[in-house]
């Protein structure tokens, strides 16, 4: 109960700091982070919460799931197919760089095994433009830089998760019998695209009855429950969730633009909740303890993930596009890392992997470097786009409509 407590409290804070965040260096996702560091028994000690606590998977678990889900609804496939090239080298070529960067620098600088390496290189592949929100959620931002951003952040995290589940396959105590894992993965992920996309699709089609249907202040509900029955179906079948919430986002928008529109409101905000609890959950993880573990070599990897890695390998995917100097080094730039990694380096964390403490230790504070550097730099990036007036509060020049805040949702 003392953790809900915290839970309202720093909620009640972020929000009557909202206004000031939108405007400033200062994030609302930073300010959940930090309560729950502060709370954790590195500090105060007022709640105790370690990595194989159940609350930590199951809080990452459910914001991920309810960010997949909002993301997939974000996914517009005439536009997709209309601009899809961009994203496409983002994803094809720009992932995989930083991929095999990341494993390099991991390997030769902190000194796990290679194939550990190339876990940690797959976990923290995936982006999340949540950190971000002043640029992708800013219509004086240019359209194709916010696709190439939203795109890649909605598609890389269920692109990494299949080599993410290979490797841990590959690097655990199970590895012996790594053809069978395989089998068992890859069984998981075809049963989360198939319940992904069967069920928003039966549901829609019933809706489509004559004696069917919603009244509208119901409508909200209904992609709510098509979520609540997907998730659970999928922890009972050992489905892939993931893989299942995208897909099933994705599916629900092209059939039922209607139904998208009315879950809208209410799944962001939910997707909201969820991530400033995982946030919170992670923070306290965040304990001196786990700094101090991590190596000098640790903290020069931490730091070419974010300034070198990263924005290196997309501004090579970015070579001959039409993408100005300063669009590419925006893009370059924002590759925070987000709830898919915190997800993945906890499977990392609970598979029994050798190097599997010193691999999370690692991704753990990678994704907390990144937040700071990312949430703390995005409204000064959106000023240079002449983005003026990022929240209506007092004080503030209203003749500019706000649509963007720090804690925005992701894809606004």
């Amino acid at each position: 109960m003392v953790l809900v407590v915290v839970f309202g409290v720093a909620l009640l804070i972020a929000v009557l700091l909202s206004g000031l965040a939108a405007r400033t260096v200062l994030s609302t996702s930073f300010l959940f982070l930090v309560g729950g560091a502060l709370v954790s028994d590195g500090f105060l000690g007022l709640i105790h919460i370690t990595p194989d606590s159940e609350i930590v998977s199951v809080t990452a678990d459910l914001a991920l799931f309810a960010v997949l889900f909002t993301d997939g609804m974000h996914v517009s496939f005439p536009k997709l197919r209309e601009n899809w090239r961009n994203p496409a080298r983002a994803l094809g070529l720009g992932m995989p760089l930083a991929f095999i960067g990341m494993a390099v620098i991991t390997h030769y600088l902190v000194g796990l095994d290679w194939t550990t390496s190339f876990l940690v290189g797959a976990v923290l592949a995936p982006t999340d433009p949540v950190f971000a929100s002043a640029i992708v959620g800013r219509k004086e931002v240019p359209a194709k830089l916010r696709q190439l951003l939203n795109v890649e952040s909605g598609i890389n995290d269920g692109l990494a998760l299949p080599v993410v589940l290979i490797l841990i396959a590959a690097a655990g105590p199970t590895s012996g019998h790594a053809e069978a894992d395989f089998g068992k993965i890859a069984l998981e992920l075809f049963l989360g695209l198939v319940f992904g996309i069967v069920l928003p699709y039966v549901v829609i089609e019933l809706v489509r009855f004559r004696l069917l249907g919603a009244e509208p202040k119901l409508q909200p509900l209904l992609p709510l429950a098509i979520g609540v029955i997907l998730y659970a179906t999928c922890h009972l079948t050992h489905a892939n969730p993931y893989l299942a919430a995208f897909s099933a986002g994705a599916v629900l928008t092209a059939r039922s633009i209607e139904a998208k529109e009315a879950f809208e409101p209410l799944g962001e905000a939910l997707a909201e909740l969820a991530k400033f609890a995982a946030l919170l959950v992670f923070g306290a993880l965040l304990t001196p303890q786990l700094f101090g573990d991590l190596s000098f070599g640790g903290y020069v990897a931490v730091v070419l993930a974010i300034v070198l890695i990263r924005p290196a390998s997309l501004l090579l995917s970015l070579l001959g596009t039409r993408f100005t100097r300063q669009e590419k080094l925006v893009a370059a730039w924002f590759g925070p890392k987000g709830f898919a990694s915190v997800v993945y380096g906890l499977l990392v964390l609970q598979a029994g992997i050798s190097q599997g403490e010193e691999a999370f230790t690692l991704i753990a504070v990678c994704i907390a470097f990144s937040i700071v550097a990312h949430s703390s730099t995005d409204v000064p990036i959106a000023r240079l786009f002449r983005v003026e007036n990022l929240a209506r509060v007092p004080g503030s020049d209203d003749t500019v409509p706000p649509t963007a805040k720090k804690s925005d949702p992701v894809g606004a």
